[in-house]
């Protein structure tokens, strides 16, 4: 069970797929608009990601290995087609806002990565786990991107306006919290401070950029940026921020040669390996056989010259005999 729970931790904080990893670039820059959105794209994600590792974790021992990728994207589709006609049947609206992005869901590469990386070298009930906790990471970054990007490009919140939830504009609550911060009633530069932002904060309307496509790139930017100065604050204090885990153990946003390149590379010399010292060994045998044979000649040619000094001998004590019969 504490695996598991380190699984959820895992995709939610240490190894964000969307904020850490920075997979899953497309759904998250194009679909984010609104709140809804994002909360129903990443809940669709989630949903796929962990039906699809648990499945791939299941049979992790039948699919064959030179096919896997193949069989993966088989499973993946065959879940994200399920999503699809369930969100066209139950949730229209969601569906046309999100459009082509679900049946690109079959080909997300945290998808993929997760099958390939931990689902199809892992049990079943931990694969489920990274499956949900990945998916509830990507879920929180899409929603929060979503949120920002609503409510500062359109005056809203998972479609509702600032003035119906509060009964009062953008402007005039953003003229209150200020007159919290800073005395209305401060004199000179603290009063001057004061006015213009007063000023300005009553004239404020919606930045309609942050709701187009170029928003995305600033509002993820930003919140990446916050979420590294949290983790290098964390790294000072002592904590252990560095160290991503799942299968690889290296950021994949600073990956290069440094993560599954070099596990690969690992892989490739410990496959490697073992033909090395089969071929030592056939060697040691090939020696061992050439000395059994050399040593075999030898014996051979031992006998062979034992043999001819005999005969010679044999040879010599007959015609020693003979002379002195003659004789």
């Amino acid at each position: 069970m504490k695996r598991c729970l380190e699984r959820l931790y895992n995709g939610l904080i240490k190894e964000n797929p969307t904020f850490v990893l920075m997979l899953g670039m497309c759904p998250t820059l194009a679909v984010t608009t609104s709140a809804i959105n994002g909360l129903g794209m990443g809940l669709s994600t989630m949903v796929v990601l962990a039906l699809s590792n648990m499945i791939i974790s299941a049979l992790r021992k039948i699919i064959p290995d030179k096919v896997r990728i193949p069989a993966y994207i088989v499973i993946i589709a065959t879940f994200v087609t399920i999503v699809e006609l369930l969100m066209h049947a139950f949730v229209p609206g969601l569906y046309s806002a999100l459009g082509i992005y679900i049946s690109l869901i079959v080909v997300n590469c945290i998808i993929l990565g997760r099958a390939e990386s931990y689902a199809s070298k892992n049990a079943v009930l931990p694969s489920l786990f990274d499956g949900i906790g990945m998916g509830l990471g990507f879920t929180m970054a899409l929603t929060l991107i979503g949120l920002v990007r609503e409510f500062l490009g359109a005056g809203t919140v998972f479609g509702f306006a600032i003035d119906d939830m509060f009964g009062n504009p953008v402007s005039v609550l953003l003229v209150s919290a200020l007159a919290k911060v800073i005395n209305p009633k401060a004199k000179g530069f603290a009063g001057i401070i004061n006015n213009i932002l007063t000023i300005e904060f009553s004239s404020i309307s919606p930045i309609g950029i942050l709701v187009m496509a170029p928003g995305a790139f600033f509002v993820l930017a930003t919140l990446t940026m916050i979420q590294n100065v949290i983790k290098d604050k964390g790294a000072k204090a002592g904590k252990d921020t560095s160290k991503i885990g799942s299968g690889c153990s290296s950021d994949c946003m600073n990956c290069s040669d440094m993560g599954c390149a070099r596990r690969m590379v690992d892989n490739t010399v410990k496959e490697e390996a073992p033909a090395t010292e089969v071929k030592e060994e056939k060697k040691a045998e090939e020696k061992t056989e050439n000395v059994e044979v050399t040593a075999t000649e030898d014996t051979e040619l031992n006998d062979i010259l034992a043999s001819d000094e005999t005969d010679e001998d044999l040879k010599e004590e007959s015609e020693k005999t003979e002379e002195k019969e003659g004789e």
